[in-house]
């Protein structure tokens, strides 16, 4: 049965979960900064090609963490919008909890969790995996990167040394004088977006013509578009 964890016992169960997943490893949290300790077992789990999925719904990534996340190949990281819920869980243990996986959470906040393993409630621990997944499903895999947004221009270079630039889809409508929605309405209505549960996704039209899907750590997913789009 499931057993009811305090602030200190949601940590510890944590660290234990993180420390003896073999197979996978999911994270959900809204807020997200690794302290020193998970950092060190998320390395190791990496180290041994570890399959790690990290779900995150608030756009506020310190540039060391995003550094840090770049480094591991094995650590996925996802962007999910209107992200409330923190689930933690590997093949064997599920932690559902008010816990972030955010530093300030784990010294300074009282906390309550349950511990849920697979052993002893098959059919909880079972709910549990599915929604993870349905929530990994409906968040935009990201990158994770320092480039900022070229600004109006800005022109940046390409591998071949070639100068170009981008817009962001708000700049873009400005110079086609369009409301950013109204802009959003036209890519869809062209096939260069398509909109899936509520969300814009670039069509192969739209990458195509240039289109880039990008994460920004203050401002969150927005799209990059060629200067001389037109569409």
């Amino acid at each position: 049965m499931a057993k009811f964890l305090n602030t200190s016992a949601t940590n510890y169960f944590l660290e234990e979960m993180i420390k003896d997943a073999k197979d996978r490893l999911i994270l959900i949290s809204p807020f997200l900064r690794l302290n020193d300790r998970v950092k060190e077992l998320l390395a190791d789990k990496n180290r041994l090609k570890i399959d790690v999925r990290i779900v995150y719904g608030k756009s506020e990534l310190q540039p060391e963490e995003i550094g840090w996340l770049n480094a591991l190949s094995y650590v996925r990281t996802s962007f999910c919008r209107n992200l409330h819920a923190k689930c933690y869980m590997n093949e064997e243990l599920c932690i559902v909890t008010s816990l972030n996986l955010y530093e300030f959470s784990q010294v300074n906040n009282n906390e309550m969790g349950v511990l849920i393993r697979r052993s002893e409630d098959a059919e909880l621990y079972r709910d549990a995996y599915e929604e993870s997944q349905r929530i990994i499903r409906i968040s935009e895999e990201v990158r994770i990167t320092l480039e900022r947004v070229a600004a109006p221009g800005d022109v940046e270079k390409s591998d071949e040394d070639e100068p170009t630039a981008k817009l962001t889809s708000s700049k873009l409508g400005q110079r086609l004088k369009l409301k950013t929605t109204e802009l959003m309405e036209k890519l869809v209505s062209l096939g260069y977006l398509e909109i899936r549960e509520g969300k814009h996704y670039l069509t192969p039209k739209g990458k195509d013509s240039g289109g880039e899907f990008r994460m920004s750590p203050k401002h969150g997913p927005y799209f990059l578009w060629p200067h001389d789009f037109k569409p």
